[in-house]
């Protein structure tokens, strides 16, 4: 057992911690898009669930005798835009060209630049002054184990 840390998320020698920080903030930010970016497509996916029941609900006014209710909801909210001419695969699609390309583009920018392209330095470092060396559990990599 070599309880050395990781070398995959080791950057070069001359690199600072104020740069492993800045980068690390950054990854830290493309976390939270990725999770807003998962929230869209709960939102996407629900409210494609919610047409369908909408669907549904329409169907059983009908099987109860009550067609204009069931037409007016049928025409008025049914397959209805959820923004001004959107669907809700065309927000996520705006989301992903715009806002989270760029966020994503950015955070891997300023990694390749300051830390060679290596992920999850901060996270690593972090790591090894939490971790309780020789303990099991706390081994340095899968390796270790």
């Amino acid at each position: 057992m070599t309880e050395l840390p990781d070398p995959g998320h080791q950057p070069a020698d001359d690199v600072s911690d104020a740069e492993v920080e800045a980068v690390g903030a950054l990854t830290a930010a493309l976390e939270s898009v990725e999770r807003a970016r998962g929230h869209l497509y709960s939102f996407h996916q629900l409210t494609g669930k919610a047409d369908f029941e909408l669907g549904d609900a329409v169907q059983k006014l009908r099987t109860a005798g009550r067609t204009e209710l069931a037409d007016q909801i049928e025409n008025d909210v049914v397959g209805r835009n959820v923004l001004a001419g959107r669907w809700t695969f065309q927000i996520i699609e705006e989301y992903d060209d715009g806002y989270y390309g760029r966020v994503k583009d950015a955070e891997r920018a300023a990694r390749e630049q300051l830390l060679g392209g290596v992920r999850h330095v901060y996270e690593a470092r972090l790591k090894e002054r939490r971790r309780s060396s020789g303990r099991p559990g706390h081994e340095a990599t899968p390796d270790d184990a």
